[in-house]
């Protein structure tokens, strides 16, 4: 057998199964079938294997290239793309495990962050706890997120909220408790692929001139969110401020 038809099968075979391993990873996880540590371990398994099918699948393009074989040359190049396709968001996770601080739970306000009230009972068996951390974790949340800040409204709490709880349907989140009374909503959020639940909170109180709201966005599992709990806040409050420059 030639070198282009090894490169070429082993491209294949190799990346095939980090695709494979990735895929199973995150449905087993999603259907309980295992904890995030062992859907961790495989889906770098997976991506091991992916990388060292990119690695052959470049020397089957070569091969097969020089060597006027174009179905290993296909076969390789298909192999490339599919297996950068399974490393490229890997690396760049561990691109932003490298520079984002490892917290989980961020808060427009870090010195009297809301409270879970009605969400406790779901989180009772989750790792990660519904107590904010404190001072340190408030220090590399800002030095990080500078921008998460609580939005004030020049309006009344009363629509503030109304808006508060469309904007958190609209954005898909599963609502768990909503009190008008208090200004407090209580909803999760769950990733695509794994299944990972985050839990968010929104605090909506009265302020000089209108309304002041706040909102946290905490992580179940994981030490790291990888910015997902500020990217969602973002996403909140942005569509908060629009929705009320509408009404306003």
């Amino acid at each position: 057998m030639r070198w282009h038809s090894i490169a070429a099968i082993l491209s294949v075979v190799l990346v095939s199964a980090g695709a494979l391993a990735a895929t199973v990873s995150g449905i087993g996880y999603r259907f309980q079938l295992w904890g995030h540590l062992p859907a961790f371990k495989i889906l770098i398994g997976g991506v091991a294997a992916a990388s060292i099918g990119s690695v052959a699948a470049l020397a089957g393009i070569y091969f097969g290239w020089h060597g006027g074989e174009p179905v290993h040359l296909y076969g390789s190049t298909a192999a490339l793309v599919a297996g950068l396709i399974i490393v490229a968001p890997v690396v760049s996770s561990v691109r932003l495990l490298r520079t984002l601080p490892w917290i989980h739970d961020i808060s427009t306000d870090t010195e009297n962050p809301p409270a879970f009230v009605a969400v406790l009972t779901e989180r009772a068996a989750a790792p990660n706890s519904a107590e904010y951390g404190g001072p340190g974790v408030a220090k590399r949340q800002r030095a990080a997120y500078p921008d998460v800040e609580p939005l004030r409204l020049s309006l009344a709490p009363s629509a503030v909220f109304d808006g508060a709880l469309k904007i958190a349907r609209d954005l898909g989140w599963k609502i768990i408790d909503a009190d008008p009374t208090a200004g407090r909503i209580e909803a999760s959020d769950q990733t695509f692929w794994y299944g990972f639940i985050d839990d968010i909170v929104v605090r909506v109180s009265p302020a000089a001139g209108g309304s002041r709201v706040d909102i946290r966005s905490v992580s179940r599992v994981g030490q790291s969110d990888l910015g997902a709990n500020a990217r969602r806040i973002r996403k909140f409050l942005r569509g908060l401020s629009g929705y009320a420059g509408r009404d306003s």
